[in-house]
């Protein structure tokens, strides 16, 4: 069975992992959000820390911040030669890909080697027994190159030493993507996801002799699906191999976790999970889940720094949201927005912000719910693609205690009607809390707003620098297991 708990929760999709010395390291793409490429650790494949993210600098996040759902798409994480590396797809700034490397993988990392003949997207690295370099990646234009080309590389120059060439174009289904190679028991393993990142998604595996094939597809395809089942995690494809120390092997994906009525909709867009993998007769095949206890309560609050999980889809998070005098001040145009990814299916996340500022939950600028707090009043306004709702507005102080909580779905369980969750806008008047509207969680869904990333909740400029004064996420995939509001000690103080 596959796994049903994610062990990096929320919008951490295409993960790639690598094992050095009895500790595992995974990255994740990160889209339009700087810094780019988060990376976590872990000795036991359940519990994650992230320690990092790989691009941090302007120059290499260069042309990141352009659009929705463009930028940074899914990395390759290897350790060789006493060097990590990641290599990924910049799609708003190409062509080809960027190579970094780095001695710690929590930083510093170099800056980018670009390999502007490797036209694509979701590129590997893999050496042989001879030292060469042989980079994967999938192929888009022309039609002739469509599936998963290879050629040797370069690691010095970027430049590619031999053309590339269609090494698989996998069991058939759409979009060929995300190649991983392997070298087991003198086999080469090639390992893909195919039929688009949406229910369709699959892993399927191929073989050969050399890593340049040919390859042959495993009579037991696919190696990783859920289409066509009821399981509650959907979408599963884009898996990493990794070798454990015991010689055992595990494997990590992405899926989601789809709620409420038919379709299903799923709001904390693809997430990390994990499974054993057991060899049988020359092939990988699905073992028993990985995944971390249940109903577990997160909570991160701003404290003196700014948490290494704090994202920006406008710049480095550092220079919008900054310390001062004991306080923290948002500063940049209308607009402007720090936030961490939504990570679990219920939440409750309190700010306490000055005039001018306001609490929002997105997926992306056009679709997003935000109480703004004006000088007077405070209104809760969500945006749902070119349809602006005011859901409610009501008098409020300068510095106003708001919050946004998500509840179970309103509509009768099993009904049209029934979404992922119910969006909850709310603020403290001094003497209890008062909603100011409630959202259709599905409005603030992949299905609805499209693209490839999820929710995340932040801080944001209405109008002017903002102060800052109190932020703190509450997670857990259990509603029971969430406060019914803030605590009235910490409200007043």
């Amino acid at each position: 069975m596959i796994a049903t708990r994610p062990v990096i929760p929320g919008f951490h999709p295409d993960p790639s992992i690598c094992h050095v010395d009895g500790t595992f390291y995974l990255v994740n793409s990160s889209f339009e959000y700087a810094p780019g490429v988060p990376i976590f650790t872990s000795t036991d494949l359940v519990s994650w820390t992230q320690i990092g993210n790989v691009l941090t600098t302007a120059d290499q996040l260069d042309g990141v911040n352009v659009r929705p759902s463009g930028g940074i798409y899914a990395p390759t994480l290897r350790h060789h030669g006493g060097l990590f590396w990641m290599i990924t797809t910049n799609v708003t700034n190409g062509p080809g890909q960027i190579l970094t490397t780095a001695e710690d993988p929590a930083g510093p990392w170099s800056e980018p080697m670009r390999i502007p003949e490797a036209v694509g997207i979701d590129p590997d690295l893999a050496w042989d027994e001879d030292g060469r370099c042989w980079l994967s990646w999938s192929g888009e234009q022309p039609v002739a190159q469509h599936g998963i080309l290879q050629a040797q590389l370069d690691t010095d120059t970027g430049s590619l030493l031999t053309d590339p060439v269609v090494i698989w174009r996998g069991t058939g289904g759409q979009y060929p993507e995300g190649p991983h190679l392997y070298e087991h028991d003198g086999n080469w393993y090639l390992v893909i996801a195919e039929g688009g990142t949406e229910r369709g998604h699959a892993v399927t595996v191929a073989r050969a002799t050399s890593p340049n094939g040919p390859f042959s597809a495993s009579p037991s395809n696919p190696f990783l699906t859920a289409r066509g089942t009821d399981w509650p995690t959907q979408n599963i494809g884009h898996a990493d191999l990794v070798e454990l120390a015991d010689g055992t092997w595990a494997a990590v994906f992405l899926g989601v976790r789809p709620h409420g009525s038919t379709p299903g909709w799923h709001v904390l867009g693809r997430e990390t999970f994990a499974t054993r993998v057991a060899w049988t007769s020359g092939w990988p095949r699905l073992g028993d889940a990985i995944e971390p206890a249940e109903d577990a309560i997160v909570t991160e609050s701003l404290g003196a720094d700014l948490p290494v999980s704090f994202v920006s889809p406008t710049n480095d998070p550092q220079t919008l949201l900054v310390r001062d005098h004991g306080s923290w001040q948002l500063r940049g145009p209308q607009g402007t927005f720090v936030g961490r990814r939504q990570e679990h299916l219920f939440t409750v996340t309190t700010a306490r912000i000055g005039a001018g500022g306001g609490l929002e939950v997105r997926v992306d600028p056009r679709n997003r719910l935000t109480i703004e707090v004006g000088p007077v009043s405070i209104r809760a306004v969500a945006r749902i693609g070119d349809v602006a709702i005011d859901l409610g507005e009501a008098l409020g102080s300068q510095d106003a205690l708001v919050e946004l909580r998500t509840e179970p779905s309103d509509g009768p369980q099993g009904t049209p009607e029934c979404g992922p969750d119910t969006i909850v806008a709310r603020f403290f008047d001094g003497s209890g809390w008062r909603e100011l509207g409630r959202l259709d969680g599905r409005y603030l869904s992949t299905e609805v707003a499209g693209g490839f990333t999820g929710r995340i909740v932040g801080v944001t400029v209405v109008q002017g620098d903002v102060a800052i004064s109190e932020f703190t996420y509450t997670g857990s995939d259990s509603f029971e297991k969430l406060p019914p509001q803030t605590i009235e000690s910490e409200i007043r103080r």
